[in-house]
């Protein structure tokens, strides 16, 4: 977007580029969202940001009227897999937090030096100030919604003392931490509980099958899901969690909630992260639906299903290893296999309702061979990339690009285009993936379009048309062929092949 694009978007207080860019005002040095309700501010006086770092580095503070750090996150971050956007899927997932710059730069393949001027340029801010900006934004959301000792939510942001939460805060939001805590009610915790409960925010609209995905997929003992909520136990750098998302529709205020059971506080912004990630509330729905709608292979589907949204993967290795034990076997045959592998997993440090195991690690895995069951080869596979992972030898998440996971996974046995498209989909986020080749698609396309009829009759086969949304328009297709099954009975020589 150029210029004016963004200052007509601020002119119509239009919520749908709420996160993706931020408007500062010279003459009252605030920034604000593009939806901010005060009045318009004349273009001499506005420039817009990539991020709010860059405009806290730019001396500007953030406004108390629109709570420009109250928005969903930037969809670009999936989008783009250049080094800007991998930088910062590692920095929400608190890398810097962790490991330090030079952590973060060793994994992207710069030095710190080379990766500050990079972000600098790209995004008007550098790496340390973009850590400090998802602090700041991680402290205001513990303030105003959990009942929290302060000292509490200064670490639990990712802050290493009190004294520096306070300065970032006032700095900032040009109040105390105790001030913008009275700028919003929240509910008391029950006497004895320990849980956290969050408002998610996302971008309108939104569809609840996502909880569908998930819950069909569910491991017993280590996953539980219904059409409106998804609890699980994670592993974390700093120890186990557990949590659940739940959705209300006809809530108002804050549908969709965050409840944490368990975690160390040093791992909380990881798992807000992971969270949003998981279920893709960072998505720009209506720009991705304006351009399947186009397509009138996928019209209908769309208006059934707005906001579709993109499952993502809360441990890029546990992805890799439902794609492998799913792969060309139904829905339930995978889970089936997995919930046996499943008795390889520890147990949880933080047991809760009826979550008591955690995902067995690579290693955990490699040792448990005879829990492995289905073709011998596929076994192999499976076992050798374990064996990898947890050697080391094998190392791939949130901040590589596709040709760099395609590099990673495919001299792995065992492991294909379809299985490198399935985990780019989910860890990565990426959003034009188009795996043709699937059974589930195929059926998918035979359900929505029995004809084969497209856009002006001349659509491809690969969707190339509502490209950069093409793993969007493969979820409305696993979803039509989920639905197509369900209505007529299968029988052997036609499964419906849908995703692990």
């Amino acid at each position: 977007m150029d210029f004016w694009q963004r200052y007509r978007a601020i002119d119509a207080r239009d919520t749908r580029f709420d996160g993706q860019f931020f408007t500062a005002v010279r003459s009252t040095g605030i920034y604000c969202r593009p939806s901010c309700p005060a009045r318009t501010p004349k273009a001499a006086n506005v420039t817009f940001y990539e991020t709010s770092a860059a405009a806290h580095d730019a001396g500007y503070r953030a406004c108390k009227r629109c709570l420009p750090e109250a928005v969903p996150g930037t969809p670009a971050w999936n989008i783009r897999q250049d080094v800007a956007g991998r930088a910062m899927r590692l920095i929400n997932d608190g890398v810097i937090n962790r490991d330090g710059v030079e952590g973060l730069a060793s994994r992207l393949g710069y030095s710190a030096r080379q990766l500050n001027r990079i972000l600098t340029q790209e995004l008007g801010a550098g790496p340390l100030s973009l850590a400090r900006a998802g602090r700041a934004q991680t402290a205001r959301t513990l303030l105003v919604s959990t009942p929290m000792k302060l000292a509490d939510i200064a670490f639990a942001a990712g802050f290493s003392s009190v004294r520096q939460f306070n300065e970032t805060v006032a700095e900032v939001f040009a109040m105390t931490p105790t001030a913008l805590r009275a700028t919003a009610r929240h509910g008391r915790a029950a006497a004895g509980s320990t849980a956290l409960t969050l408002g998610l925010p996302y971008r309108e609209p939104f569809d609840p099958g996502i909880f569908t995905f998930l819950a069909v997929r569910a491991i017993p003992g280590i996953e539980a899901g219904t059409t409106t909520s998804y609890a699980r136990t994670l592993r974390l750098p700093h120890g186990d969690a557990r949590f659940t998302v739940a959705y209300d529709g006809g809530a108002r205020g804050r549908p969709l909630t965050l409840t944490v059971g368990a975690v160390d506080l040093r791992d909380l912004p990881a798992l807000l992260s992971r969270v949003r990630r998981l279920f893709d509330l960072d998505a720009d729905p209506e720009a991705i639906d304006g351009t399947l709608a186009a397509d009138s292979r996928l019209a209908k589907a769309v208006g059934e299903a707005p906001g579709i949204r993109l499952p993502g993967a809360l441990d890029p290795q546990e992805l890799l290893v439902r794609a492998m034990v799913g792969q060309q076997i139904t829905v339930a045959a995978a889970r089936t296999a997995l919930t046996q592998l499943a008795a390889a997993g520890s147990p949880s440090t933080a047991p809760g309702d009826g979550l008591d195991r955690m995902f067995p690690t690579p290693a955990e895995i490699a040792a448990a061979g005879h829990l492995l069951r289905g073709p011998r080869r596929r076994t192999e596979s499976l076992l050798h990339a374990a064996t990898a992972m947890a050697d080391g030898e094998l190392d791939f998440g949130y901040g590589d690009d596709l040709p760099g996971l395609s590099a990673a996974l495919l001299p792995l046995p065992g492991v294909g285009p379809w299985t490198v498209g399935y985990v780019a989909m989910r860890v990565l986020g990426a959003p034009d993936i188009f795996l043709a080749n699937d059974a589930a698609v195929r059926n998918g396309i035979r359900a929505l379009a029995p004809g084969g009829a497209g856009t002006g009759g001349t659509a491809g086969p690969d969707f190339r048309e509502v490209s950069p949304w093409r793993s969007y328009a493969t979820m409305h297709l696993w979803q039509a062929a989920a639905q197509a099954a369900q209505s007529r009975r299968p029988t052997p020589s036609d499964p419906a092949k849908v995703m692990p």
